[in-house]
């Protein structure tokens, strides 16, 4: 029988609603927002940042414009606590941020909180505790007064602490943990008890977080949810409603976007959506949605390259190619058709204009990135998805950087033959420029073997003569290159390498580019053969060969 059986689940039942409000209500300005980049993003990590990853994630989100942030869990770890310690000790929070902690509802974690906090201008104190009746019946064996007390004594003892400490400006916030799958009515209650304790005012709010924990259901059913129970909530005018989503069905943008429009005020989330299993809410993808409809994120993501580059190094996470708004790829077009229609649309184009291109949902200058990089076409349309026409037809997968080489050959055989460029006629163009460079050396037998480092011992045939060359590196390539810089007196860096297979089965042949600087010049080169390594060593030699070719050609 197959274990893939969808009988096991049940599904999750809708909040009856008749007067939801939602479903016709219009972001019209941005939430106030919240990065928990520093907590939960950090806690999902395989690696924990360092303090010095911290210390320069933190100083990103600043300059992005986050005036709230969540700066860790100072109670659970020593890290955490030295890092509030270092922000608040070297004066490191700008006057308009408030920096945010998170602790559970445990008197010893909440003096442990506020010790870590101590000297601190405006502080948000997170508490939290599950309500959910998973965690309630399985995980804490309790029943829901038990859950009630718990918070109420966590909240209790939050306002003790703060009131030991006046001199700093204290904002309280709860979490109901689990919130999608705490019943309704007791969610309700839970607030209500610890809200009475705080006694907000309109004047001095609490906040009030509603995490989708897990998520359970799809976004409309997380609005009912939002949208109940600021219905039924005491202190209304008194709390910021806030959300905080993950993402384990995809949704997590969708629901805190929905969320918003059925009452939220305060959106939690991180950039680029790292969190624990697929992820948190998407600030970014968030905050760009309303930018794109003319609406002011509060953020600033015009350096989108350095944003990218700072949560890579510091997450040690990469960022897929195709993310929203920041993936490399985003704005790239190698369709032709979609090509073209770029290219008309920007001719046509007044910088005056409201933003209306085909393809582009925004421009892609405004985050620092340009869709011309790639896109390489002239005015004429169908001279452009080169990158799309050669893996079609030929089977040739061109790396990025391939086809930003190729494609301004491609466009200047366009623009001088004054025609459509075929697939045969490109395909020939790629021979040409890359794979023709067979003197004035070739490379002849080889062997490989590998103990501490690999060696490649190879016969390079020159124009009358050939040589045996030795190399030792850590990998095939570096020790060829190494071998071909020392006998032929240059300094060769492969700078990039990709290859791939053909065709699929036994008889496949194996297709290698490389980009390589030799003396300071990039040559780009291509090779095909049965044997991967053998195709990838003809490629180098290719761009050596093509180096001394250049070299003869500007002596003569």
């Amino acid at each position: 029988m197959s274990g893939f059986d969808h009988t096991k689940y049940s599904a999750f039942a809708p909040i009856k609603m008749a007067n939801r409000t939602w479903p016709d209500q219009v972001i019209t300005h941005a939430p106030n927002w919240c990065s928990v980049d520093l907590r939960d993003g950090n806690q999902a990590l395989i690696e924990p940042m360092t303090v010095a990853q911290k210390q320069e994630l933190f100083k990103l989100l600043v300059k992005v414009g986050f005036k709230e942030i969540e700066v860790g869990f100072p109670a659970a770890s020593q890290p955490d606590f030295d890092f509030v310690r270092w922000l608040i000790e070297e004066d490191q929070i700008p006057e308009d941020v408030t920096i945010q902690v998170l602790t559970q509802a445990r008197d010893t974690l909440i003096e442990r909180t506020f010790e870590s906090l101590k000297g601190v201008k405006r502080a948000i104190v997170h508490v939290y505790n599950s309500t959910s009746k998973v965690q309630r019946e399985q995980v804490f064996k309790l029943d829901q007064q038990g859950i009630i007390d718990i918070a109420v004594n966590g909240a209790k003892h939050v306002k003790y602490c703060a009131e030991l400490a006046p001199e700093t400006q204290w904002t309280f916030e709860y979490s109901p943990e689990s919130f999608t799958g705490t019943e309704m009515e007791f969610a309700v209650e839970v607030v209500n008890q610890v809200l009475d304790v705080w006694q907000p005012t309109p004047s001095h709010k609490a906040i009030v977080n509603l995490p989708a924990t897990v998520e359970v259901s799809t976004p409309n059913v997380y609005a009912d949810q939002i949208e109940w129970f600021c219905n039924q909530v005491n202190y209304r005018d008194a709390i910021e409603v806030s959300v905080h989503t993950h993402n384990d069905r995809g949704c997590g943008v969708a629901a805190a976007e929905l969320a918003v429009m059925a009452g939220a005020q305060r959106v939690e989330g991180t950039l680029l959506g790292n969190g624990e299993r697929t992820g948190n809410m998407d600030v970014v993808t968030m905050a760009m949605n309303l930018y794109s409809q003319g609406i002011d994120p509060k953020l600033d993501f015009e350096d989108m390259d350095e944003i990218v580059r700072t949560v890579k190094k510091c997450t040690q996470l990469p960022v897929h190619p195709r993310h929203p708004y920041a993936g490399e790829l985003v704005y790239t077009a190698f369709s032709g058709s979609h090509q073209d229609a770029i290219k008309k649309c920007l001719d046509l184009r007044n910088n005056e204009d409201k933003w209306e291109v085909a393809y582009l949902p925004i421009d892609p200058t405004d985050l620092g990135r340009s869709y011309e990089e790639v896109i390489r076409v002239n005015s004429q349309s169908g001279k452009g998805g080169i990158a799309y026409t050669l893996e079609q037809d030929c089977g040739f997968q061109l790396p990025r950087w391939l086809q930003v080489s190729f494609s301004s050959i491609v466009q200047s055989f366009a623009e001088h033959t004054a025609s459509v460029v075929s697939s045969e006629d490109m395909k020939k163009l790629f021979e040409a420029t890359y794979m023709s460079h067979e003197q004035p050396y070739r490379l002849g037998a080889y062997t490989h073997s590998r103990n501490t480092y690999d060696e490649i011992i190879a016969k390079l045939q020159g124009p009358t003569t050939s040589v045996e060359i030795t190399g030792k590196d850590h990998g095939a390539l570096n020790a060829f290159t190494q071998a071909l810089s020392e006998w032929t007196d240059t300094k060769i860096d492969v700078q990039e390498y990709h290859e791939h297979a053909l065709s699929h089965g036994s008889d496949a042949q194996a297709i290698s580019y490389v980009q390589v600087n030799i003396n300071g010049k990039k040559l780009e080169s291509a090779a095909i053969h049965e044997d991967t390594l053998t195709s990838s060593m003809n490629a180098i030699v290719a761009s050596v060969n093509q180096y001394f070719n250049l070299v003869e050609l500007a002596v003569a």
